[in-house]
């Protein structure tokens, strides 16, 4: 998945603006001698040193439009106390990102253990051996190839709304949103019940639910507190979570029986249980996607950090599913969420133990400040684009998305009472809804802008890239099939209603009783994401204060 030279495009080739900014015509450039033409002038050295002094009279280019962000359109480009972000808070180098990637998609091998209960050890095994190859690839590649052409907050909102159009990018904004919501209520679950054992009281009743909400409050603070950080902290998490697996498979060696990883009992597989936890630890490669308005250089960060992170996350599951099963006599009905830890005491003692509940405590916290970064961003990005109240994008002091933080925590908290059964069937069901919109998105850009700037480009023609998704496809339409009756009226339900909210959100903007408004900043994407043009949004008027 590697980086290829292309030339930059002017984002003319795109489509121009619409008609109806003549009337709201675009300031003129920053006189280089002003504060203004003096930042425009340092934002060109950065992102392209040759051109630099062009910078204020040539058209920008879309990764050009990605590392710069000032809120919705207004005096100074801020409207409603919309502020931009400080650009210092705002870049994420590779390193960070690759973390945030593999944190968002798996945090280490938590929550394999259902996959060996389900089928066994060589179902498992190969589980993790192909799934990868079906889903994971085609899916990050996707993401490196739309994440670029589109390196701004909202992601594969805007990738759909490009493609099919504003009604059904709100949908995919929706369904994805709703999605990582329930993800991330997985994560307190998964939390207490690796402490469950040490601390049996957090088991059930009122001191689960209170740490669940303690737990909650302070990851949600330190989301508040800026991407950077999150970043830097899912660093130092993920070397940690690893460490204790890799002294375990070192401690398994002399007792490995590779025979061992070849038990498989065809007529007794939990086959929505396997391909839920399968396809639960392998997918959500897109959500970085919401945060490439955040990221330093997306075009050539995005899709290297990717490519790492897919080799990180692909060993990080196999080296401990080998070590546990290949080392420890099977039985089958021992392998549910929390087990490794089990594992660790058998194979190297009570200290072991101890580190690898330590390490799921902290990978649950590095997965749950991750997928709130993505769900909170991506409110933010829709905002700006008109899909959602202008509050939405209202920034916080450390250049947070804070509505978005909040109203991401809340859901959190609403579900976190559900079991990791049915929360992984849910989100599954309501992800496979949208990673179809992604597909259909991701061809029809190819057929209908094939000369769209593509900083990386999946290096197949259109037709390869059709058969590339048939695979995952087809998995998508197992994986529905397979669902109970109970989560797939559940998950219906929550996609009746993004249908209806989002006319009700256009009625309540024509009432004037919220603000909506886009932001002219951002690159064109070739449609009207939001229910009318900025122009007409605005009505030739100065904002509120």
């Amino acid at each position: 998945m590697g980086d290829e030279a292309r030339s930059e495009v002017p984002l003319a080739v795109l489509q121009d603006r619409p008609a109806s900014t003549a009337t709201s015509p675009a300031p003129p450039p920053a006189d280089p001698g002003s504060e203004t033409g003096q930042q425009q002038k340092e934002l060109a050295q950065i992102q392209n040193p040759a051109s630099a002094a062009a910078s204020t009279t040539t058209a920008p280019t879309m990764g050009e439009c990605s590392t710069e962000y000032r809120g919705l359109p207004g005096g100074n480009g801020v409207a409603d106390g919309l502020a931009p972000a400080p650009a210092s808070l705002r870049k994420v180098s590779i390193v960070p990102l690759v973390f945030l990637i593999f944190y968002e998609v798996s945090g280490g091998p938590f929550g394999i253990e259902d996959s060996v209960g389900a089928a066994g050890p060589l179902l498992a095994i190969a589980g993790f051996l192909v799934l990868p190859i079906i889903w994971s690839i085609p899916e990050a590649l996707i993401t490196a190839e739309l994440g670029t052409m589109f390196p701004e907050n909202g992601g594969y909102v805007v990738w759909v709304a490009s493609a099919l159009g504003p009604y059904w990018g709100f949908q995919q904004g929706w369904m994805k949103w709703l999605s990582g919501v329930i993800d991330n209520a997985l994560y307190p679950v998964l939390f207490l019940d690796y402490l469950k054992s040490a601390v049996p009281a957090l088991g059930g009743g009122l001191p689960r639910a209170f740490a669940v909400l303690g737990l909650t409050a302070v990851l949600t603070l330190l989301n508040y507190r800026g991407l950077t950080v999150v970043g830097w902290v899912a660093i130092c998490l993920g070397v940690f979570s690893v460490l204790p697996f890799f002294v375990m498979g070192l401690i398994s060696l002399p007792k490995l029986r590779p025979a061992r990883w070849l038990v498989v009992d065809l007529h007794n597989v939990d086959w929505n249980l396997y391909l839920n936890t399968l396809f639960w630890n392998l997918n959500y490669w897109d959500s970085i996607s919401t945060l490439s308005g955040e990221v330093d250089n997306p075009g050539k960060t995005l899709p290297k950090a990717l490519f790492y992170a897919v080799i990180f996350v692909v060993v990080g599951y196999l080296y401990p599913l080998l070590a546990g099963t290949g080392a420890v006599p099977l039985d089958r009905s021992n392998w549910s969420d929390g087990y490794f830890a089990d594992l660790a005491k058998l194979l190297g003692g009570a200290w072991l133990m101890w580190w690898v509940q330590a390490a799921a405590a902290l990978s649950n916290m590095g997965m749950f400040v991750a997928e709130m970064s993505s769900d909170s961003y991506q409110l933010l990005g829709m905002a700006e684009r008109g899909m959602l109240p202008a509050f939405f994008a209202r920034r916080s002091r450390h250049g947070t998305p804070l509505v978005g933080i909040l109203f991401s925590a809340s859901g959190v908290l609403l579900l976190s009472s559900m079991s990791f059964q049915e929360i992984v069937a849910a989100e599954n069901f309501l992800y496979c809804f949208g990673m179809l919109l992604e597909f259909a998105a991701f061809v029809l850009l190819r057929v209908r802008r094939p000369d769209a700037p593509r900083p990386y480009r999946v290096p197949l023609g259109t037709a390869g890239c059709v058969a590339m998704l048939v695979p995952p496809t087809a998995l998508i339409v197992v994986v529905l099939a397979l669902s109970t009756l109970k989560v797939a009226l559940v998950s219906l339900g929550a996609v009746a209603v993004g249908l209806v909210l989002q006319p009700l959100l256009g009625i309540i903007e024509k009432k004037g009783w919220l603000r909506f408004a886009v932001n002219e900043d951002l690159p064109d994407i070739g449609v009207g994401v939001g229910r009318h043009a900025p122009a007409a949004a605005a009505d030739d008027e100065p904002p509120a204060p």
